[in-house]
């Protein structure tokens, strides 16, 4: 117990900027023992950060220099865009607020049904960037999956609009079908991760 403690007290801590507990755990099982990395709610951050940009790479450096400004922690921050091509590209950088300010993932999802209700092409794409601020020094990560909408919800797990969104990788599945472990090989997502990953093993 003595060992795993000291461990713990030499890991390098770093700061996800994220209250969601899906996103948390997900980055958690991605980079594993490497770091420590804390949530918002780990750092005493309460407040409602400004998420104001008009693209997902600005809203993720605009939380983590949030994060290092006012709370001194090395930080990532992620922003994540839903595009669905017979809408423009909507949701986009509004996906997690699509349906109002309330960040209701069950009312964005109908709210996309509802706008593709008759639409047969639903090619889509998800795609994340992370923002990594250390230091003084900001990195940019990103990440991209093609899928399509269905018409209707599949599967319980994930969150957002995984129920609805079918990779083109993944034997026909939605993300919220799939094994954690699966998603994350082939998600938007954990391929911004990956890149993170192998930037920080090779900053150690």
């Amino acid at each position: 117990m003595f060992k795993l403690s000291l461990y713990k007290m030499d890991m390098k801590k770093i700061v996800f900027a994220t209250n969601n507990s899906h996103k948390l755990t997900e980055l958690r099982q991605m980079l594993g023992d490497r770091y420590e990395i804390l949530g918002l709610a780990d750092i005493g951050c309460h407040e409602d950060i400004p998420e104001t940009a008009s693209v997902i790479e600005g809203n993720a450096r605009m939380k983590a220099q949030y994060v290092k400004e006012h709370y001194g922690y090395d930080c990532f921050s992620d922003d994540t865009g839903l595009e669905i091509d017979a809408l423009n590209g909507e949701p986009g950088v509004y996906s997690a607020r699509y349906a109002g300010p309330g960040h209701d993932s069950e009312a964005n999802i109908d709210k996309v049904l509802s706008k593709l209700e008759g639409v047969t092409n639903r090619t889509a794409r998800f795609r994340t960037a992370i923002a990594l601020l250390q230091g003084d020094e900001m990195h940019l990560f990103e990440g991209q999956v093609e899928g399509v909408i269905l018409t209707e919800r599949h599967g319980t797990g994930g969150f957002g609009y995984d129920s609805i969104f079918q990779p083109l990788e993944g034997d026909g599945l939605t993300f919220a079908q799939m094994p954690p472990e699966e998603k994350n090989r082939i998600s938007h997502r954990g391929r911004a991760v990956a890149r993170l990953v192998a930037y920080l093993s090779g900053n150690e």
